[in-house]
């Protein structure tokens, strides 16, 4: 299936910032959630107020909460539902927030309700037509999409290796998704570097709301500093510039600013 068959491609130049924040959002809810209504044993609660995400294992990776369009008068009690779900299955979860959740007192009520702020992430939208060309074959790497179990399954041993000890809920993750990630219709596109025969990098596409975005970009220790994952970003946007895409959206820390030209700052 054409991708560009499916929506409309969101043109940096043409948008809006409202746009490109809708666009950002549709594309990380997109990113957190399709698996998850589509395989066996995971579920995703949708409603116009949240979406709810619960993968059926017990990490905060893929148990998530987004898309926040809340009430102030139940605000807190849809708070407490959703902690009674994740309390109910004894499983963590992450709530994340963007620039369109509402309503504004969202965090604080989270905060007040128990909940840590882990963090944040800066994003940025990118003109892929000013991708800056790189080496991408830093120490003879061989980018690969995955396209096989065996590559899905080396996605998430790279995934896993990033804790200590490695997390292999993220390789159960990856063995009950496998089957529809590697469908033809999957907007989820991995990508595995490899040196020799082993699996020592990866990468993620999604490909949703008019853009495509880059997430899970990670090398093993021994790796890092060398081009990689400045390789491992750019091989997917390249690949996706190719299908006819025009903007990518990107979290912070997954390709330095000055790589791409015609960025924009989006929070």
């Amino acid at each position: 299936m054409d991708e560009l068959h499916v929506m409309k491609v969101l043109s940096l130049a043409d948008a809006t910032a409202e746009q490109l924040d809708a666009a950002d959002e549709a594309n990380k809810v997109t990113h957190m959630s399709w698996v998850q209504q589509r395989t066996a044993g995971m579920q995703v609660y949708r409603d116009d107020q949240l979406i709810v995400i619960d993968s059926g294992l017990p990490t905060d990776t893929f148990n998530v909460v987004c898309r926040a369009r809340l009430a102030n008068d139940s605000l807190r009690e849809r708070i407490a539902q959703v902690v009674t779900h994740f309390n109910t299955f004894q499983r963590p979860f992450s709530w994340w927030i963007g620039p369109a959740d509402r309503p504004d007192s969202l965090g604080q009520a989270l905060l007040e309700a128990g909940f840590v702020a882990a963090g944040s992430e800066p994003g940025m939208a990118a003109d892929l037509n000013a991708l800056h060309t790189t080496d991408l074959t830093p120490l003879g790497l061989r980018i690969e999409r995955a396209r096989t179990r065996k590559q899905v399954h080396d996605f998430a041993t790279v995934l896993a290796a990033l804790g200590t000890p490695p997390d292999l809920t993220v390789v159960c993750f990856y063995e009950a998704a496998t089957s529809v990630l590697l469908a033809h219709d999957s907007p989820i596109w991995l990508y595995v570097g490899y040196l020799g025969e082993e699996p020592v990098s990866s990468a993620e596409l999604t490909v949703s709301g008019g853009v495509v975005g880059v997430y899970s970009v990670a090398a093993l220790v021994a790796h890092r500093r060398k081009g990689i994952g400045t390789a491992m970003t750019l091989r997917p946007l390249l690949d996706a510039r190719a299908k006819g895409f025009r903007t990518a959206v990107l979290r912070g820390g997954y390709l330095h600013p000055a790589r791409l030209q015609g960025y924009w700052p989006l929070y």
